[in-house]
């Protein structure tokens, strides 16, 4: 199959990754969040206009990750303090284990060369194991634990995880 990575440019792609965003989400929270915690977790972080928002004012960049030119995944990403935090990271189910993971990671570590950024971090549920493994797999580490309010009496329990991003010798 073949696989490409693109920027989002387009009032289209936003709309892309909104689409993505309510499937992903739906597939890889189903047993860890309530139906109730996904769809206002989706419209806070992940609708039209928090998307819009993020690109124009939050200094995000987000990422399409397309198998035979169809939109299979995304992430977004932000540069922070000399590390670039990786915000967002979903695949369909059926894009997993076919090596994209690796290949949107191996993007990401030349997006932090190009910007003297010496790390990758994030954070992630810690009650999905799945991501978890597939992370530390990666070389992530978790640094600590954090409980985070977002509003609407909904809590983020999460892993903060980061790997060193490897700089080439001159």
């Amino acid at each position: 199959m073949e696989f490409q990575i693109r920027e989002i440019e387009t009032g289209h792609d936003i709309m892309e990754v909104n689409r993505l965003a309510g499937i992903v989400w739906r597939e890889t929270y189903r047993t860890l969040l309530t139906r109730e915690q996904i769809a206002y977790m989706i419209e806070k972080y992940q609708s039209v206009r928090a998307l819009t928002e993020q690109l124009a004012f939050g200094g995000y960049r987000y990422f399409l990750l397309e198998e035979a030119a169809e939109a299979v995944g995304y992430c977004g990403v932000q540069m922070q303090e000399g590390k670039l935090f990786l915000s967002k990271m979903y695949l369909m189910a059926r894009a997993q284990g076919k090596g994209y993971f690796r290949q949107m990671l191996e993007r990401l570590e030349q997006l932090c060369r190009d910007n003297g950024a010496t790390a990758i971090w994030l954070t992630v549920n810690r009650y999905n194991d799945r991501a978890i493994g597939a992370y530390r797999h990666m070389g992530f580490r978790e640094i600590r634990t954090q409980a985070v309010d977002i509003g609407n009496g909904y809590v983020m329990d999460d892993y903060v995880l980061e790997r060193p991003v490897a700089v080439p010798s001159a």
